[in-house]
């Protein structure tokens, strides 16, 4: 079983991150952590019902993880070329309790398990080897926090709620019957499109906003 961890926007820096999710939400959301492990950090904000947005970029001053990133993040080349074309809102992570069955005979897709932090893992991550998104991004990154869940108290709550999102991708049918045999939980709905392209609509104190 798989169910909405939290959206991820991907950004060539945090700044351009954090400034086209305020043009999107006229939220200005706080910074959430570094990543000593993986050599990135972010910024974090509460969508309800344990969900967060994350936005998340290379950390320019981190040390370098000697293996590769997660979300994509050493192809720099590819994640501004994304950004550029107007794919911010780049992907999801699911979580689930049983990483090992779910990647089981999936390994292509979603990549191999990976324990971090690397020196005393709190969870287990999915990772492709070259460190790309899973299909591309169309299917999710895999989390299993080892039964505990993620604390939402580091996390800023600016009133924000996240009502549904989208995926529109030319192999829409084999996304969704993925989705199905996994078991997925609040995934998103999937359209047919030319490209991959995520939206979310989610509810803020000044209305109803959509994030691309």
């Amino acid at each position: 079983m798989l169910t909405l961890d939290h959206l991820t926007v991907i950004a060539p820096t945090l700044a351009e991150g954090v400034a086209h999710v305020r043009d999107c939400l006229d939220l200005d959301v706080p910074f959430g952590q570094r990543h000593g492990y993986m050599g990135t950090h972010n910024h974090l904000l509460q969508l309800g019902d344990m969900t967060y947005l994350e936005i998340v970029a290379l950390d320019p001053e981190g040390t370098p993880p000697g293996r590769t990133r997660w979300f994509g993040l050493d192809d720099r080349k590819q994640v501004r070329r994304d950004w550029d074309a107007g794919r911010r809102l780049r992907g999801w992570v699911a979580r689930t309790d049983g990483i090992d069955d779910v990647l089981k005979g999936r390994e292509e897709i979603f990549g191999r398990k990976v324990g971090l932090p690397m020196e005393a893992p709190a969870f287990d991550f999915a990772i492709p080897d070259d460190g790309s998104l899973p299909w591309g991004g169309a299917a999710p990154s895999i989390i299993d926090r080892h039964g505990k869940a993620r604390s939402m108290a580091t996390i800023a709550d600016l009133g924000a709620r996240l009502r549904g999102f989208s995926l529109e991708h030319p192999e829409a049918q084999a996304i969704a019957a993925l989705l199905l045999e996994l078991g997925t939980e609040r995934e998103p709905v999937v359209s047919h499109g030319r490209e991959l392209r995520y939206r979310a609509w989610i509810e803020t104190p000044g209305g109803l906003r959509e994030l691309v």
